[in-house]
């Protein structure tokens, strides 16, 4: 079976495979990218650039709420959310979130440590235990 032209020759028991090709535009060319100036530095940057190539700046930012883009950090154009106190709560919502789990593993931790040292103890250990998390 003949092959096309530019298709690598089978080797005998094999079928042929057949290959991708690329086509490549022959006088169309690709519109120019949109150039920005970094704030910080003053070096070109694409527009659709996220940071500097030069200076390693931030030049788009997200807010966090609503995932609006931007060009200027602080705030939120569309929503107006301040990105620093948002991010800050979040923090402070997932670290007593942590603080509640670590807690609680502790609490068992301890628990099952008291029932390992029953035959040791003869059971006051455990008894201290429960009555001193009663009054508390």
């Amino acid at each position: 079976m003949p092959g096309k032209p530019g298709d690598v020759p089978a080797k005998a028991g094999c079928s042929p495979v057949p290959r991708a090709r690329v086509e490549t535009p022959g006088s169309a060319t690709m519109p120019p990218q949109r150039m920005i100036k970094c704030p910080k530095c003053g070096g070109d940057a694409r527009e659709i650039a996220r940071f500097c190539p030069r200076c390693h700046a931030t030049l788009r930012f997200e807010c966090p709420a609503c995932k609006h883009e931007q060009r200027k950090g602080g705030s939120c154009e569309k929503c107006g959310v301040n990105f620093l106190k948002y991010i800050t709560a979040v923090v402070a919502a997932k670290q007593a979130e942590a603080d509640q789990v670590h807690d609680r593993i502790e609490r068992r931790t301890v628990i099952i440590k008291q029932v390992f040292l029953l035959p040791i103890t003869g059971g006051y250990s455990l008894i201290k235990h429960f009555l001193k998390r009663s009054r508390s």
